[in-house]
């Protein structure tokens, strides 16, 4: 049970009484992201909040750096109530329904103006929220920004052409494999924790991640060569367990409805503010920056969309087309 029972510990002396008091909840937030990430920083704003506007009935402790399993392990926490909150990207849940994929098909979610219309305003996003409440336990509080891929190299990308041949690391998803398939590179699939060693050794000739993540793992100091080419748009939805939720009264939820939510705009400025800084930052550590023209790579994935279609049949296609006409 979340709940705790209020209790007082009295202690006289010389003929003082002082009073203990414990928090009424006591909740668990676990995340995939380390101590120095900006999903951090914005889940201590959010337990800080809940603590304070709550007048201390619920205390908040966050399990950062996967200590309570990956992604996928605390969202089976989440719905067996084991766990209170965690984070997880709008197209994670393609595990538990393959057209959620469609969040990150390259180039289909141009902006984070999007993706929130993409999520709350279309009819496939709001029946994905409808179904991860009622098959997976698990209630959405807020959506935040969290970063746009980008493609790092040991060689100059000013065009697609000069992505041909380019040995890419990207992790072993079907989105970011398809990525490099579909323009020209080789898709290279590396556990993260191999990719420094890799670049620093030319084992791999590039990878891509959002900026703040190339600076986190010094990806600059062994790769000279950035491309904005802005291919897959993350989120990062804060979500709370049914379990956790339904017990608290009314105007506690509140309190952590709108800790989510202030704590999402935070985590969205945290990244958004950071990207401006961080070209400069690249470049300034000898990384030269290249825009290459987009409207090739979003050609090239085409056939991709295709086949995403094919895969989930007509509820990836009516998503596809709900989020292209947001895009128009």
């Amino acid at each position: 049970m979340k709940f705790t029972k209020l209790f007082l510990t009295a202690a006289i002396t010389a003929g003082l009484s002082s009073a203990v008091f414990a928090a009424d909840y006591d909740l668990k937030f676990g995340m995939n992201a380390g101590t120095s990430s900006n999903e951090y920083k914005a889940a201590e704003m959010f337990a800080k909040e809940v603590k304070e506007k709550s007048g201390g009935k619920i205390e908040v402790s966050l399990y950062p750096s996967s200590q309570l399993g990956d992604d996928r392990a605390m969202l089976k926490q989440l719905k067996d109530g084991s766990l209170d909150f965690t984070f997880a990207e709008s197209a994670r849940f393609q595990l538990f329904y393959p057209e959620a994929a469609v969040f990150a098909l390259p180039y289909v979610i141009s902006d984070y103006d999007v993706a929130q219309k993409a999520l709350h305003d279309t009819a496939f996003g709001k029946d994905l929220i409808q179904k991860m409440n009622k098959e997976l336990g698990v209630t959405l509080l807020s959506q935040a920004y969290n970063g746009t891929r980008q493609t790092t190299s040991n060689r100059a990308i000013n065009s697609i052409a000069d992505m041909k041949g380019l040995k890419l690391r990207v992790p072993n998803a079907a989105t970011n494999l398809a990525y490099a398939k579909y323009v020209g590179a080789a898709p290279t699939p590396m556990a993260f924790s191999e990719v420094y060693l890799a670049l620093q050794t030319n084992s791999v000739d590039g990878q891509e991640n959002p900026l703040a993540t190339v600076q986190a793992q010094k990806f600059y100091e062994v790769q000279k060569f950035l491309a904005m080419t802005n291919h897959i748009l993350n989120d990062q939805l804060y979500l709370v367990s049914n379990e956790t939720y339904q017990d608290l009264p009314e105007d506690l939820q509140k309190v952590v409805k709108d800790a989510a939510e202030n704590a999402a705009k935070y985590h969205t400025k945290l990244f958004i503010d950071g990207e401006k800084e961080l070209v400069a930052f690249f470049e300034k550590q000898g990384v030269t920056v290249t825009h290459p023209d987009l409207t090739p790579f979003k050609e090239a994935m085409k056939p991709f969309y295709a086949e995403f279609v094919k895969q989930t049949g007509s509820k990836g296609e009516t998503a596809l087309k709900e989020i292209e006409a947001i895009n128009k």
